[in-house]
């Protein structure tokens, strides 16, 4: 049995193991063999901003606090509030007059399209279905390194989402 009280889940002594990505924020339980994942929303909200940011730089514009809550159906202080959070861990540089992500933002925010961007490509050219951007985004805040390779050079390593953006290259595509 599990119970989550504050984003922390507590396991009663019938599960086996409980372990924690604390790189991910996520939490899984082995019972018999099947692993259930606890992920935690706040880790997908962050990831989010990161992706926005790091889209608005893409083409070549500041991002800025109205155009993050734009892009995002946010109001702006939420905004303002959850770049303070980002600033003080380090993943952007975040004052009055500009937003840049750090490395590690960045990182982050490239990672999170360049996931959405292939689960994409594969929905329409591998699967041959429409295109479902809420699934693709409800996906993509869960892919390891490895699994986006691997998809990557399934779909032999894309260039153009789609949309005619760009993918992100990543280690397998070098």
């Amino acid at each position: 049995m599990v119970i989550i009280i504050n984003n922390v889940a507590k396991v009663s002594e019938a599960s086996t193991n409980i372990f924690d990505h604390t790189s991910n924020s996520r939490s899984s339980i082995n019972q018999n063999r099947e692993e259930l994942f606890i992920g935690t929303a706040e880790s997908e909200h962050i990831e989010m901003y990161l992706k926005a940011i790091w889209y608005i730089q893409e083409k070549g514009e500041n991002a800025k606090v109205s155009s993050i809550a734009k892009l995002l159906n946010v109001t702006q202080p939420s905004v303002v509030q959850m770049l303070h959070k980002l600033h003080n861990s380090n993943l952007v540089e975040y004052n009055q007059t500009k937003v840049i992500l750090t490395e590690d933002g960045g990182r982050i925010g490239r990672q999170m399209i360049r996931n959405s961007r292939l689960l994409e490509v594969m929905m329409k050219d591998a699967l041959k279905i429409k295109v479902d951007e809420e699934m693709a985004c409800g996906i993509e805040h869960h892919m390891k390194n490895i699994f986006t390779d691997a998809l990557c050079t399934l779909l032999k390593h894309p260039r153009k989402c789609p949309h005619g953006h760009n993918i992100p290259k990543g280690k397998c595509c070098n």
